[in-house]
């Protein structure tokens, strides 16, 4: 397991860097390949050197080796960020099988949660920022998923899990629909609710549940945080999506124990 840990933290290090620069090209429009990394003050290219995820940024104390500007803590911060939500998320999907179908299947699952996990990262911090959710990472995101969990349930034989995916994507996309054709979401987050439908009845039916109410409890208090301190009016538009995002996460991670808490308070037989 400390093995696993180790592993997880370092690559979601090195994904988070990447997730930096998608954070940053992906609502201008531009392309994630060319150019190379620069410093956005003098336009000098980043030495390979100084691209070391966290600890060139600490070598460097937060700024450019060749004009001296600052740059944002933001960028270590991500890469952090994303190191920390890959271990949880390796642990939980680590693979059980000892040999094939059921390995490579198991395999798969990691590495679409692990995708799931590095876009949940980047389209909150977009969607903070600009109120957007980009169909330039959605849409491939759910594509991508979508592949994945399609092969592992047919190498594992899982008719239930494909089926509760299906029902999961094509339920919460037509929830979000209704409420975006009557004002209340933006279509981004329509797109977005076909992800997470998919992503966590896949895990479970209480997951999808949980997850999707999570998301409208949190956002709510969030709102009404906001109205209270007065830093928001009635009509603020407000990101939704990395409250959907954050619930869809606990709805994976603690939808079962929340289920049969909730049954067992209201006297549901499990």
């Amino acid at each position: 397991m400390v093995v696993v840990v180790i592993l997880a933290g370092v690559f979601g290090t090195l994904i988070g860097s990447f997730l930096n620069v998608v954070v940053y090209r992906v609502p201008r429009k531009l392309s994630l390949v060319h150019p190379g990394s620069a410093c956005p003050s003098c336009g000098h290219p980043i030495r390979a050197i100084d691209n070391i995820p966290i600890l060139s940024w600490l070598l460097l104390r937060g700024h450019c080796r060749d004009c001296g500007a600052g740059i944002s803590a933001r960028y270590p911060l991500v890469e952090l960020l994303t190191a920390f939500a890959f271990i949880p998320v390796a642990i939980i999907f680590l693979p059980s099988a000892t040999s094939a179908p059921g390995l490579v299947a198991d395999v798969l699952v990691l590495i679409a949660f692990l995708g799931m996990t590095a876009v949940t990262v980047a389209l909150a911090i977009i969607d903070i920022e600009t109120q957007t959710l980009p169909n330039r990472i959605v849409l491939p995101s759910l594509a991508v998923l979508a592949l994945f969990l399609l092969v592992a349930g047919l190498l594992r034989g899982d008719a239930d899990a494909l089926l509760r995916g299906v029902i999961g994507m094509v339920g919460l996309f037509l929830l979000y629909l209704a409420l975006a054709l009557i004002g209340g979401m933006g279509f981004g987050d329509v797109k977005l609710a076909a992800l997470l439908g998919l992503a966590t009845a896949w895990v479970g039916w209480p997951a999808l549940g949980v997850g999707a109410f999570a998301a409208f409890a949190l956002g709510a208090v969030f709102g009404l945080l906001l109205l209270i301190a007065r830093r928001a009016g009635r009509k603020t538009a407000i990101p939704f999506g990395p409250w959907m995002l954050l619930g869809a996460w606990i709805g994976i991670f603690f939808g079962d124990a929340v289920w049969r808490s909730y049954a067992a308070f209201i006297g549901v037989v499990q």
